[in-house]
């Protein structure tokens, strides 16, 4: 589990194609690797990877190709500067909110504009995810965790102050860039408690079914 604080930037050193999925070189010189060892779990742009091989400021991981095929590491190129975060540990502050490290689905940039100090991303998500998003509610970008800002049609808008968009990657994202996003893990469970029968990715969860069973005031 992870919190969504990014701990530290990295560079994709190297992408190795192996036995039919992928194995990546990742370095960072501003990661703490004191407490890092083999078979640890380190978040990449959102990414649960585990450590399995680690050789000074650097360490190797495996992608699977279930991995691939829902995230966009097959995109990634080697020299891209991606998020870090190491796993949470029960003694650590939850500053962001409850990350898992899936990846639910890949966002584009719609747009960026700055405001005074900040910048504004407008963000559009796959449609299968817009009814796990809501106003003022967490989301997770390439690994970040963000406060939903307003709702629209097939998105949502992000306010990112200047120490998150200095400390993560996004101080150079711009529109048309695909990002990871991992929706509120609680929302996904409150779907399921409320429609345990359900099998499909269809969801019949409304404002008024809430309501109805005791979750809205």
């Amino acid at each position: 589990m992870f919190t969504g604080i990014i701990e530290a930037q990295g560079r994709v050193e190297r992408k190795q194609e192996k036995d039919g999925d992928l194995m990546v070189t990742i370095s960072s010189h501003s990661l703490d690797y004191s407490d890092v060892k083999l078979g640890d779990s380190i978040a990449v742009n959102g990414v649960c990877l585990t450590v399995v091989a680690q050789n000074g400021n650097a360490f190797d991981a495996d992608i699977s190709n279930e991995t691939l095929s829902y995230t966009r590491w097959s995109d990634i190129q080697v020299g891209e500067t991606v998020n870090l975060e190491k796993a949470l540990m029960p003694t650590s502050r939850l500053g962001g909110h409850i990350v898992s490290g899936h990846v639910d689905g890949i966002g584009e940039v719609m747009s960026r504009q700055e405001d005074a100090r900040s910048i504004r991303f407008l963000v559009k998500a796959p449609q299968d995810l817009d009814k796990y998003i809501a106003h003022k509610g967490s989301i997770t970008v390439d690994g970040i965790s963000l406060t939903v800002n307003k709702v629209t049609t097939d998105g949502f808008e992000l306010n990112i102050v200047p120490h998150t968009a200095k400390e993560t990657t996004l101080y150079k994202t711009k529109p048309g860039d695909k990002v990871h996003l991992e929706v509120d893990v609680i929302a996904r469970y409150l779907e399921r408690l409320i429609n345990p029968q359900q099998t499909t990715k269809t969801s019949h969860v409304s404002e008024a079914f809430l309501a109805e069973h005791g979750f809205l005031g």
